[in-house]
């Protein structure tokens, strides 16, 4: 375990990043229903039962202190998701980990994707600062354009072209943020 609370929930603005729960299973299914998310997913949720087992994936990933996946919610909206961000740590104590997100098609355009990937970064620098985390990477295939703006936005700046590799057909790009004083 590296350390991360379990329960942790971040407030920006409008928006409120806390934990997935069982209840936000509907949800779930709906934002994956739509092709702009599954096409950047690597653990498609086709039905309730792969739905069930996405969000106890992401319980044990906060369990283990690897994964923390975080339900996007913007209380000017309405009560419940309109995204997701998540962080990956390979290992505890790791100098790098990943960052990844999706929001749903009624939250595209509002500047959501940035402001919680923002929180999470600065969250994840904050809480792992005497871990050893000094660079999160952000990836996706190059023909997603608008994740390349949302990586700008949120800070992350362009690293390099990565080849394709499975599950992904595409080449991809991989933008970083380093912590304070790392560079970044």
């Amino acid at each position: 375990m590296n350390g991360l609370p379990r329960d942790a929930r971040l407030r920006t603005g409008s928006l409120v990043l806390r934990p997935w729960l069982p209840g936000d299973l509907a949800v779930l299914l709906d934002a994956y229903r739509d092709p702009a998310i599954q096409a950047g997913s690597r653990a498609p949720v086709a039905d309730e039962e792969a739905a069930a087992r996405w969000l106890r994936g992401q319980e044990e990933g906060r369990a283990s202190g690897l994964r923390h996946s975080f339900a996007v919610v913007d209380t000017a909206l309405g009560d419940g998701p309109v995204g997701n961000v998540v962080l990956v740590l390979p290992a505890p104590g790791s100098a790098t980990a990943e960052v990844g997100y999706w929001t749903t098609a009624s939250a595209r355009g509002r500047g959501i994707a940035p402001q919680a990937l923002g929180a999470l970064t600065d969250w994840a620098f904050a809480e792992c600062a005497g871990h050893g985390l000094v660079r999160l990477d952000l990836l996706h295939q190059v023909d997603n354009t608008a994740s390349c703006r949302v990586a700008e936005k949120a800070g992350y700046g362009f690293a390099e072209v990565l080849p394709a590799c499975p599950p992904w057909p595409l080449d991809g790009h991989r933008h970083e943020r380093r912590a304070t004083g790392h560079g970044g």
